[in-house]
């Protein structure tokens, strides 16, 4: 199926960590008009928009028997400004401005 048009101003940016060893089937499908599904391998993250109100389906299993493993709403899954790059300053990283004169480098 293909995802009908939904007001950008209406789409949250999310994302979802498959933790398990098996294959995984996300997919959206409480919001009229719209559908979402994607496969997710193990380890994989998966970034994508959604509308706030959609709820995530996870199926996990073998090859012709997934089974609906868990329910998340995709506003528990949205990314936050905060979630973003932090700076170093916020780090308590020091940056050096200059390299140090005369310092030598190992060769191995």
């Amino acid at each position: 199926m293909l995802n009908l048009p939904v007001a950008s101003s209406e789409l949250i940016l999310c994302h979802y960590v498959n933790f398990t060893n098996q294959i995984q089937v996300a997919r959206i499908s409480n919001i009229t008009g719209w559908f979402f599904e994607r496969v997710i391998f193990p380890g994989q993250r998966l970034l994508f928009e959604a509308p706030c109100q959609g709820e995530m389906e996870i199926y996990t299993g073998m090859m012709a028997t997934a089974l609906l493993s868990e329910r998340i709403f995709c506003e528990s899954l949205q990314i936050h400004a905060s979630n973003h790059a932090t700076p170093s300053s916020a780090l308590n990283i020091s940056m050096p401005s200059e390299p140090e004169p005369n310092r030598e480098l190992a060769v191995f």
